[in-house]
């Protein structure tokens, strides 16, 4: 990667660091209370240690077999998170190669999870997945379902239950996104009454991460706006 692509990177995180703390205030925060995530599906390692330089801690991907081949060669000092979706025959794998699991959406991924933590004698922060806008071509809990799941994911050994994570509505219809991400807030606001340690609500990404700051997210996932379009 050249120097050219290495500035328009840290420039891309400026701005969206300077996005993100003007929806942070408005949302009658600090600047530094939402935590931003790059999303490195597709990109190469040399992409990421550009980001990793430019001071970003979080990196998300979304597939086990791409993080395999990245990982080994990323090293350490940056938090590796399991965004997407998780096949449970790859808990084992995703266990070994991640720092925390954001894509928790059915019981029997957080049991074979549990399973698999119990016989490294290991603890993991993961969030339980939303499906808060209702459509079928995406994984989750109905917001119905999320208060008895959460009190059955968070007894699990091994399982570190830390908050929970939503996709907004594939939509360009302002007040649903809003709709969804407030709806996922009080969820989130009401299991924190009971469960201190909720601290993490992952909410938006390229599109809607201001909307999303903006009605109480605390965690972003952003790819696109920190590279440009992806290759594939």
């Amino acid at each position: 990667m050249n120097k050219m692509d290495e500035t328009a990177i840290k420039q891309n995180l400026d701005e969206i660091g300077e996005k993100m703390s003007a929806a942070a205030v408005r949302s009658g925060r600090k600047a530094g209370d939402v935590t931003l995530v790059v999303v490195t599906k597709t990109r190469t390692v040399e992409e990421i240690r550009a980001v990793i330089s430019a001071g970003v801690g979080h990196i998300g991907e979304n597939r086990v077999q791409e993080a395999e081949t990245k990982r080994s060669e990323l090293g350490e000092g940056f938090t590796f998170r399991m965004i997407g979706h998780l096949q449970r025959n790859k808990a084992k794998n995703a266990i070994e190669l991640f720092d925390a699991i954001d894509s928790v959406d059915s019981i029997r991924l957080a049991k074979e999870l549990s399973k698999e933590l119990q016989k490294k004698d290991m603890n993991m922060p993961v969030l339980i997945e939303v499906n808060s806008s209702g459509e079928d071509t995406k994984f989750g809990f109905e917001p119905e379902e999320i208060m008895r799941a959460a009190c059955e994911i968070a007894v699990l050994p091994g399982i570190d239950l830390k908050g929970l994570m939503t996709i907004g509505p594939l939509t360009a219809d302002e007040k649903r996104i809003r709709d969804s991400f407030e709806t996922t807030r009080e969820i989130f606001e009401k299991i924190k009454k009971k469960h201190p340690a909720f601290e993490t609500l992952s909410m938006g990404m390229t599109d809607d991460y201001e909307t999303a700051i903006e009605e109480g997210s605390t965690m972003v996932r952003i790819g696109r706006a920190v590279f440009g379009k992806r290759r594939w």
